[in-house]
């Protein structure tokens, strides 16, 4: 466990509940906070903060990195380079250049780079795709996202905590549930009167789809009030009907002529429980068996640049495509590859092409 603070200790619990894992050491770049985490544990596994030291010492076979974002990339690409595959957090990296260069040095060192988008693991996500696949060619889809959050700290003091802290959940479960990824956003964020935060907290974003499909996604941090779940409301306009999801119940589908589909023994057995050992049994299952996992590291770049592309737009007030803003990070990366895995990060260009690249769903 690369990360001894307090998300780092959720996936600690979820190590030490899923069969098939085994936690063998813990890393921080605070040596004595990763020994409290230990002390917590009562656990006899090698602590430290140097990365490969303690992987070495404890002879581990992956990592999973809940580092913070700004040591994403350091951490992965050390871990990476060593042989270990890595079940990251997200954001994948705290840039897009940053990102690309992850994903060439996994096809190089052959190793797997999967991020956790762990929304994706509820199983009425999958429900709500399923209903949307029986819409035929979709035309809009609305997602919404309304919470009152006090998290102090650092958080309230972002330029863009929303879109920078929150929006990827809502991004990636559309991606996931269209199948299509982007292709152009307009963004307006801004900062309510009576928000605790001093940055936008709140965003509206407009997004084309591969397809002409249109993602609308608002919400907000300092949502007094009614708030939504989580997971967002949502609501899919299709060419033969509409499906929708308020984020706690089944979600539902109206053809249009009366007739509703029920996928009520489709999924009795779909996995369920914590969201965080959903996606490590999916990591395990993909390094033992080579089976690549629905969220892997060149999959989640798209979602990554979808929030690249809402602050781009939000910032300068013009629509961004986001082929540019892929364009314009593979030039920040190739500007200080490593000759290792360059030649894979030079396989990726010209990154126009990134929207035709057949990756895993």
């Amino acid at each position: 466990m690369a990360g001894a603070g307090a998300h780092g200790m959720r996936w600690i619990e979820a190590l030490r509940n899923t069969q098939g894992a085994e936690l063998v050491g813990i890393v921080d770049t605070d040596a004595a906070r990763a020994a409290q985490a230990r002390a917590r544990l009562a656990a006899e596994v090698p602590v430290g903060s140097d990365l490969l030291v303690v992987a070495s010492a404890a002879g581990a076979d992956a990592i999973v990195n809940v580092t913070p974002p700004q040591a994403h990339h350091e951490v992965t690409l050390a871990a990476l380079a060593s042989g270990l595959p890595v079940l990251g957090e997200k954001p994948m990296a705290a840039t897009l250049a940053e990102a690309l260069q992850l994903v060439a040095a996994s096809a190089h060192y052959e190793r797997l780079f999967m991020v956790s988008q762990s929304y994706r693991y509820n199983r009425n996500l999958g429900r709500l795709r399923r209903h949307v696949e029986a819409l035929g060619a979709i035309g809009t889809v609305s997602a919404e996202l309304y919470r009152a959050v006090r998290p102090g700290g650092f958080r309230e003091a972002m330029v863009h905590p929303f879109l920078v802290e929150m929006a990827v959940h809502l991004f990636d479960s559309a991606r996931f549930l269209l199948r299509r990824d982007p292709v152009a956003v307009y963004c307006d964020a801004f900062r309510p009167d009576w928000s605790w935060y001093d940055g936008a907290a709140a965003a509206a974003a407009v997004f084309e789809m591969t397809g002409g499909t249109r993602l609308v996604c608002h919400g907000s941090w300092c949502a007094d009030g009614e708030q939504t779940p989580w997971d967002g409301r949502w609501l899919i306009s299709g060419q033969r009907g509409t499906a929708s999801w308020d984020g706690r119940g089944v979600p539902r589908v109206d053809l249009g002529d009366g007739m509703a589909p029920s996928d009520a023994a489709a999924d009795v057995d779909a996995p369920q429980g914590n969201l965080l050992e959903l996606a490590l049994r999916e990591f395990l299952g993909a390094v033992r068996t080579g089976q690549p996992p629905q969220s892997t590291g060149a999959d989640n770049v798209m979602s990554l640049a979808m929030v690249h592309a809402a602050l781009a737009s939000a910032t300068t007030g013009q629509r961004v495509v986001v082929s540019d803003l892929l364009q314009d990070a593979h030039e920040e990366a190739m500007a200080n590859a490593s000759p290792e895995w360059r030649p894979e990060l030079e396989r990726m260009a010209p990154a126009r092409a990134w929207l035709s690249v057949e990756r895993h769903r």
